[in-house]
């Protein structure tokens, strides 16, 4: 009879066998200067973020252990579930505030378009995998079709934020698996020359939100408050900012969804230029890391995907700052790893997850 013992350092060993120690570290970092920041904007929605980042880290820890093998073979039907979950929310979403973006299942509601955040970059990367031998331009122009389909029906929902991140995290794949710079050329140029069509297209609020950025101060007490009382927060920090829980902007409620959206207005008024530049150091170092995690991938798939989630972090902070700093339009994107909330979270800790299990995996070569 096998004798059964306890072996801390063993059942340890296997616990941590996925974790990338450097990965973690570095978002462990991150993390704790996000519920720092959290103690200020919102410290009564600072346990549920506890539970938040409890549930992230087992999405986490989970996805860390998916082999890309596994990965591979997910990436069709999560698509095809993606896309056929968006196409319900369109016929039998909930309609809240003016869009249809969620989907409910009786006991409980979904967001799907969060869903191809992850789907995207796998079925695409999975899509170049299969293709890698000889890439047609009739390849390409499956990709775009796969790229679009999705993008279409959440812009249409409408949800400008997400449809953008998951835009990106798709195009990522497909520029990184070789696409040329003569068609990025003509694309760009392209998508210039359809801008007044483009804007025909858009919905009343999303034209204001541009009008705004322009001009903000021709509404500063209607549409424009909230990009003035952002960019006045960010200025006023100075160097060293107004310490923790001395923002006047914060704390005299100027700042609107300072805990979520606009948290970095928060971040800047209170910690200064100084505590900008810890934050964009520890995004640098995050992102730094999964780029050597794409470049050491044993297989086309792998870089592919861990490339785009990489880079998927990069567009999170550049547009979230882009935005509060008024260089962007308000487009609802949260920060990455600091703005409270549960969904985006979950998202990009899975992520986090993907390329803890690529640089787990990076010495085992698909045949």
């Amino acid at each position: 009879m096998t004798e059964l013992a306890f072996r801390p350092r063993e059942w340890w060993q296997k616990l941590a066998a996925p974790i990338d120690p450097a990965l973690l570290g570095m978002l462990a970092l991150l993390v704790g200067y996000a519920l720092l920041v959290l103690t200020s904007a919102s410290p009564e929605r600072l346990n549920n973020q506890f539970l938040n980042l409890a549930v992230a880290l087992v999405v986490m820890r989970l996805a860390a252990q998916v082999p890309p093998q596994r990965l591979m073979h997910l990436a069709l039907p999560l698509y095809v579930a993606g896309v056929l979950l968006l196409v319900a929310v369109a016929l039998f979403g909930d309609v809240s505030k003016g869009a249809r973006r969620w989907l409910n299942l009786g006991f409980m509601r979904i967001q799907p378009s969060e869903i191809m955040k992850i789907a995207m970059p796998l079925m695409l990367a999975w899509y170049f995998q299969k293709h890698e031998a000889m890439l047609r331009a009739r390849d390409w122009v499956v990709a775009a079709l796969i790229l679009l389909l999705p993008v279409a029906l959440i812009a249409r929902q409408p949800d400008l934020g997400t449809a953008i991140l998951v835009f990106a995290a798709g195009f990522f794949v497909i520029f990184l698996a070789g696409l040329s710079w003569k068609v990025m050329a003509t694309l760009v140029f392209g998508g210039l020359a359809s801008l007044p069509f483009a804007w025909t297209l858009l919905h009343d609020y999303q034209r204001q939100r541009i009008l705004t950025l322009i001009d903000p101060e021709a509404d500063p007490l209607g549409k424009g408050f909230h990009i003035i009382q952002s960019t006045i927060a960010v200025g006023s920090g100075g160097i060293l900012g107004k310490g923790l829980g001395n923002g006047t902007q914060t704390h005299l409620e100027f700042i609107p969804e300072r805990h979520t959206d606009f948290i970095f207005a928060v971040l800047s008024e209170e910690f200064g230029l100084l505590g900008n530049s810890f934050l964009l150091v520890l995004y640098a170092l995050i992102i730094g890391r999964g780029l050597m995690v794409a470049a050491n991938a044993p297989t086309l798939f792998s870089r592919l995907l861990a490339g785009s989630v990489t880079l998927i972090f990069f567009t999170y902070a550049f547009v979230n700052m882009g935005m509060v700093s008024g260089i962007l339009p308000v487009v609802g994107v949260p920060l990455p790893f600091v703005s409270y909330g549960g969904t985006a979270l979950v998202t990009l800790f899975a992520g986090v997850g993907i390329l803890m299990s690529i640089h787990k995996h990076r010495m085992l070569v698909q045949k």
